[in-house]
């Protein structure tokens, strides 16, 4: 499993419009990777209907949920943290709040939870959401409720998510669950459980239906969403044994991409998070194919060095990774690709990490999340090896890497320079209030005046200037959505200018 952990929405508190009649209030917290906050909209529409609408006052709050994340240390404390906050305001201000936990650190630590912090009142694991109505009637009765129960089945793909704090442009679109993949350094297998698929047909439907609330992008959203693979129904390790009429029928993740690119063709279509081992060459021919499929690929590597990843039980060489980033060079030139990268791994050795480095120096990656190790308890590396590089060589190493990748980032954003790009307006800048901000197919930041533009719209953006993550321009209509006309074709929605 990989994460992409977005840090400017850690702990988001999420709200959905009022349901006339709700009496309780929710106040809900997120933390980590894209997954939980898709889980937090699937809990939010649980709990609507129970009589909860949310808010933003947790003074106000009748039940307070934190989403959490195990995956790493950081995570944690950080967790640890908001419930002193949450007891202290319990303490304080509302002595019948009551509080729960939920995802990934729930399902780690499980009654752990009830006995460590004592304001914890529901330990909920992220399979068990349906079952928060039964859990809360325990905990309305003074019991402590818990369940952790991971499942083989579940997939949420018969509930439909609210959006919580949403711009009404975009929206995530969960289609996998678990991960098979027994990384030495990742607790996702144990928290999240195997991995099972949702059914194609329920997707479709969700997309379907945020097109027609005026959605304009969806991000089809996994653990590992190169393994999504429904036969009709059951966990992907039994693939072989499914039936010759189910084999012959099956969607594979590449069918699913073209389905959801022909369904809705002036939706923009996104996904996350791949890995190397999984992402296939007809994944990334459906990309080049469908206009509408963003030229942006995360693809975690972990590590240059092929020592650390055979430790790491990463099921690719470095020279596999570099075969694939060519092949996705040869056929989408312009496809942006974001990494995940971890620096003093057990036993990492600094020719090790010089690998690492001259592997990024190959891809000269976009952008990416990089990490020092953190040992997470019950994984094969926690329980097998020491973390033996010292804190400091981690920090030095953390360091050089973001150092490089603001440089590679800074080359990459300026080959953007004099063309005109496909922007999706997503909201207001951050740095002015006359200016709109929006992502191009390749996960790029543009900034442009407002003009007479408004969120949601399609622009040409001309790009004048940049900074080493952001471009600037000046935009113009676009007068067909994903089928810019004139110029030179350069890929998604880009068109070169001049020479």
């Amino acid at each position: 499993m990989e994460n992409i952990i977005d840090e400017n929405k850690q702990g988001e508190s999420l709200v959905l419009d009022r349901k006339e009649g709700n009496k309780r209030k929710l106040f809900i917290e997120s933390y980590g990777c894209a997954m939980n906050f898709s889980d937090s909209e699937i809990v939010a529409s649980i709990l609507a209907e129970q009589g909860y609408n949310t808010t933003k006052n947790l003074e106000d709050a009748d039940l307070v949920l934190v989403n959490t994340c195990s995956i790493r240390d950081k995570a944690e404390q950080t967790v640890r943290k908001r419930l002193e906050k949450y007891n202290a305001v319990k303490r304080d201000h509302n002595p019948k709040m009551k509080v729960g936990v939920l995802g990934c650190m729930a399902e780690r630590l499980k009654t752990k939870f009830l006995e460590e912090e004592k304001i914890v009142d529901l330990v909920v694991g992220p399979d068990a959401y349906k079952d928060l109505p039964n859990l809360l009637a325990e905990v309305d009765e003074g019991r402590d409720a818990i369940n952790v129960i991971l499942s083989k089945e579940e997939t949420y793909g018969d509930i439909s998510p609210v959006r919580l704090n949403t711009n009404g442009v975009t929206a995530f679109v969960s289609i996998t669950r678990g991960c098979d993949n027994m990384c030495t350094f990742c607790v996702v297998p144990f928290t999240r459980g195997r991995e099972r698929s949702r059914d194609p047909q329920s997707i479709i439907e969700e997309v379907n239906d945020l097109w027609h609330r005026g959605f304009k992008e969806i991000t089809l959203l996994g653990q590992n969403v190169d393994s999504y693979l429904w036969y009709g129904g059951g966990l992907k390790k039994d693939f072989d044994k499914a039936s010759e009429i189910q084999k012959a029928t099956s969607v594979s993740f590449s069918n699913l991409l073209e389905l959801c690119a022909k369904t809705q063709p002036k939706m923009r279509i996104r996904f996350s998070t791949s890995n190397p081992q999984d992402l296939t060459l007809d994944v990334i021919e459906t990309m080049a194919t469908y206009q509408n499929i963003c030229n942006h690929i995360h693809l975690p590597v972990q590590s240059g060095s092929n020592r650390i990843l055979k430790a790491m039980n990463r099921l690719h060489t470095r020279e596999e990774y570099m075969t694939l980033i060519d092949n996705i060079r040869k056929i989408i030139p312009n496809c942006a690709i974001s990494q995940d990268m971890i620096v003093g791994f057990p036993t990492e050795t600094e020719a090790d990490f010089q690998d690492t480095v001259s592997l990024m120096d190959y891809v000269k990656y976009n952008f990416g999340y990089m990490f020092m190790y953190s040992e997470r308890p019950g994984t094969m590396a926690g329980r097998n090896m020491e973390d033996d590089v010292p804190e400091a060589i981690k920090k030095r190493r953390l360091q050089d890497i973001v150092d490089l990748q603001r440089v590679h980032s800074e080359i990459r954003t300026k080959e953007w320079l004099n063309t005109t790009v496909e922007v999706l307006i997503e909201k207001e800048s951050k740095k002015s209030d006359i200016q709109w901000s929006g992502r191009t197919p390749q996960n790029i930041v543009a900034v442009f005046p407002k003009e007479n533009f408004k969120i949601g719209d399609f622009v040409n953006v001309k790009i004048t200037d940049c900074t080493s993550a952001t471009l600037i321009g000046e935009a113009s209509p676009l007068k067909s959505p994903l089928a810019p006309e004139g110029g030179t074709v350069m890929g998604n929605g880009v068109r070169k200018i001049g020479g």
